[in-house]
């Protein structure tokens, strides 16, 4: 009758060893995200900690702020953001040698509040009579996504136009609500983001005044988390989260 005995109390010790290993492997990442990967991000981050054990804690940020918080030496792990924060050599010197991965990237439009007449952006000259004759524009000018806004307001000539109608946001998730609150008649940003509810996309940025934004990641540096970092990367290029990025109105890769 011992030998019963033995065999049990030989797998439950087995069992908990495993529940300890497991406990010891999984790591909580702390990410650093653009603003714009919000819902890709919230949507992707379940899937991956069910799957790797693994948890994430994101902060979502502006571009500006992104390389600010780096460059003041605040502990991150992985970053999935903007590749202009890649273009500041400070920033860039904390991560890991070698290109970043592109993860998504996305292009500009416009929206409109939901049920509202949607006007001609069809061309340059079009986008441009919409602009001025809009009454107000929401966006973020102070990001990756709000620079390259403010530089096709300057290429169609109405940059000082814009800069009285621009009812700025703090996050790119609020240019949408103020949209559909009727604070601005416009939201002009990344497509993505103009994909929600009380909003209704009037259409992209015509001809050669397209352009996307890319997303990229990269290790930091002095991470501890090293292979979990590169496993949500990983994940971040599989099926199941590349359906999730699309599900968000981006584009992976």
């Amino acid at each position: 009758m011992g030998k019963p005995l033995f065999t049990v109390t030989s797998l439950m010790s087995g069992i908990f060893a495993m529940a300890a290993a497991t406990s010891l492997q999984a790591a909580e990442l702390k990410v650093i995200a653009g603003g714009s990967m919000t819902a890709s991000m919230n949507a992707i981050a379940p899937e991956f900690e069910q799957a790797t054990g693994h948890k994430l804690v994101t902060h979502f940020d502006s571009t500006p702020n992104i390389i600010t918080r780096i460059n003041s030496g605040t502990s991150f792990d992985v970053v999935v953001v903007p590749v202009d924060v890649f273009k500041d050599a400070a920033a860039k010197a904390r991560f890991v040698p070698g290109p970043p991965i592109d993860i998504a990237r996305v292009g500009y439009g416009l929206a409109v509040r939901a049920g509202a007449p949607k006007p001609d952006v069809s061309t340059p000259d079009a986008l441009k009579k919409t602009l001025l004759a809009a009454s107000s524009i929401a966006f973020v000018p102070a990001s990756a996504a709000g620079a390259y806004v403010t530089k096709v307001f300057d290429r169609l000539g109405i940059a000082e136009d814009m800069k009285a109608k621009t009812k700025v946001q703090a996050a790119p998730a609020a240019i949408a609500p103020a949209v559909a609150r009727g604070e601005a008649e416009l939201g002009v940003f990344l497509t993505n983001v103009l994909i929600a509810p009380g909003v209704d996309l009037v259409g992209p940025f015509p001809g050669d005044l397209q352009q996307e934004l890319v997303f990229a990641s990269a290790v930091a540096a002095d991470t501890k988390e090293a292979d979990a970092a590169r496993a949500l990367i990983d994940y971040l290029r599989t099926p199941a989260a590349t359906a999730l990025i699309k599900a968000a109105g981006m584009t992976p890769g």
